[in-house]
């Protein structure tokens, strides 16, 4: 049987990550660079000329005389961590196929879990905002699905209290096979969310393959063309060969929720499957993924956690 090069690809290996990043000198050079590729600029008067703090590693603007931080207005803004920490931190989040619990990222970064569980969410606010705005295009297939699992005696369905419904998208080449993913949390499977969620990650290009929910025909309002095919239920709809990679890409995210998290709540459930969606996105070049998380998280306004606790963030 032939081997899947995207399987057998080499990746980041640990020791060329610490060649890369393993000091803190070297990450916040690396943060510099993401932030000032053409060299360091005031954000208020946006003048180059400035000054270096060495003793505490500041840049201040001769004209202003104000001191910034390479990590202010960053992910990585009033964080107690070290840069490397973080930087390990985006390493394990984007290497492991399946995700990293908090529990495990904390024993890998050797911080309390606690610690690991106000970075993690962080990193995946980072990688929710960068795929934002990025269109799916050609022909998608798409889904409805949800997170929690049945409870007895309480309600069933796709809209029982303890379950959380999301929309699957999945861009397909002209070969079949998958390209890109959107999965985007909803308030529910009705036409006005579809068609919002079709408004912000549909290019007006595309044409939709989905099954007879009846909502789906509302990615019209994108300009995308429509096309419905009746699978009916239970394994025969899951086997269907027109909804071959959406399933899978639903198979596997299912199999690391059970595998790694157990369960994840509503609330938190954007960033989760942010996480899925950036890594799936990616996984031709794991070797990149740093940097270009890097650069989302250097791109990406601070979030305390007390703000992300509050938001809500439907497709």
């Amino acid at each position: 049987m032939a081997r899947k090069a995207v399987q057998f690809q080499g990746g980041l290996s640990e020791a060329e990550f610490d060649g890369f990043y393993g000091t803190e000198e070297q990450c916040r050079a690396m943060v510099i660079k993401l932030r000032w590729p053409t060299g360091f600029s005031c954000p208020v008067c946006v003048k180059t000329p400035h000054s270096v703090h060495t003793s505490h590693g500041l840049f201040q603007c001769k004209r202003r005389r104000r001191q910034t931080p390479p990590t202010a207005e960053t992910i990585f803004a009033a964080t107690k961590l070290p840069l490397h920490t973080g930087f390990r931190a985006m390493y394990h989040m984007t290497q492991s196929k399946q995700g990293i619990s908090s529990i495990a990222l904390g024993r890998c970064l050797g911080v309390r879990q606690t610690s690991a569980w106000m970075l993690k969410p962080k990193l995946q606010q980072a990688m929710m905002e960068r795929d934002r705005r990025k269109r799916l295009k050609g022909r998608v297939e798409i889904d409805d699905a949800v997170l929690g699992g049945q409870r007895s005696g309480g309600k069933q369905g796709r809209c029982a209290p303890d379950k959380t419904p999301f929309v699957t998208a999945v861009e397909t080449s002209e070969v079949g096979k998958p390209v890109r993913l959107k999965l985007r949390r909803v308030a529910g499977f009705t036409g006005q969310t579809i068609s919002r969620f079709a408004l912000r990650s549909l290019d007006p290009a595309c044409t939709v393959v989905s099954d007879g929910l009846a909502c789906f025909h509302r990615v019209t309002d994108a300009g995308c063309a429509h096309e419905t095919i009746i699978t009916g239920g239970g394994v025969e709809a899951a086997c269907h060969p027109m909804f071959r990679w959406i399933s899978t890409t639903l198979g596997n995210i299912k199999s690391a929720i059970v595998g790694t998290y157990w369960t994840i709540s509503s609330k938190h459930a954007p960033r989760y499957l942010a996480e899925f969606e950036n890594r799936y996105n990616r996984r031709y070049d794991l070797a990149s993924m740093i940097p270009r998380l890097g650069y989302a998280a250097v791109h990406t306004q601070p979030r305390p956690y007390r703000l992300m606790k509050l938001a809500e963030v439907y497709g």
